[in-house]
């Protein structure tokens, strides 16, 4: 008994209270011919409290900018904007505006309930270490594009995942894509990274509503 305990404790999964999710894409031209032609893309910057997320859309020509700012929730999805946004209260939000289903939502990350292309066809690959952290790894091959997965083996659960059916197969949390079309002869990798602190532009919403609710 204390050994079925043990086991079943070990794999109940960890949800953090608080943190970031970077989205970061490289994507290579030409890249038969080598990759130095190379344009940087910082899609996203996640910042979740519990089940509440701020998403930050970096200006694609100036990142550290940052364009529009969306608050998230469950399955939809309200539009804050940057004006004011230090004001926002989360519970007024509804009563301001229509919510959208997050799956409509077009810009910066996507929560798709697709799978991966090709899935099914899908060949694992040996592990690897890249940048200093333990992967597991699989290739999908068809004859228009080649990529390969990266998943890193943890009970930690974030509220965004590339793939989720992908995560759940593996154990473990899906952190680079590496893709090439073929025809287009196009490279490019997506990479998800991890943070235990907010954006400060986040920290002041986040930080504002804690107040707000105290009162």
């Amino acid at each position: 008994m204390l050994i079925l305990l043990t086991f079943y404790s070990c794999k109940e999964k960890i949800k953090p209270e608080k943190g970031g999710i970077d989205l970061i894409s490289n994507v290579y031209v030409d890249a038969s011919k080598g990759l130095d032609k190379v344009q940087n893309f910082h899609i996203s910057r996640m910042n979740y409290s519990n089940s509440n997320i701020l998403e930050l859309i970096p200006d694609l020509n100036f990142p550290e900018l940052t364009e529009n700012i969306y608050y998230i929730r469950d399955s939809v999805y309200f539009k804050i904007g940057t004006e004011n946004s230090g004001n926002t209260i989360f519970s007024e939000i509804s009563k301001k505006q229509k919510p959208s289903l997050l799956q409509n939502k077009m810009e910066g990350a996507i929560f798709s309930k697709d799978w991966i292309p090709n899935y099914k066809n899908k060949k694992n690959l040996s592990d690897t270490i890249l940048f200093n952290k333990n992967y597991k790894r699989f290739e999908v091959n068809s004859p228009w594009s080649y990529s390969r997965f990266y998943i890193y083996p943890t009970d930690t659960i974030l509220p965004y995942s590339l793939y989720k059916h992908a995560e759940e197969d593996y154990g473990g949390r899906l952190e680079r894509i590496d893709s090439y079309n073929k025809k287009k002869d196009v490279f490019v990798t997506l990479q998800l990274i991890t943070r235990k602190n907010w954006d400060n532009e986040a920290k002041e919403i986040f930080d504002f509503n804690a107040f707000v609710k105290k009162k």
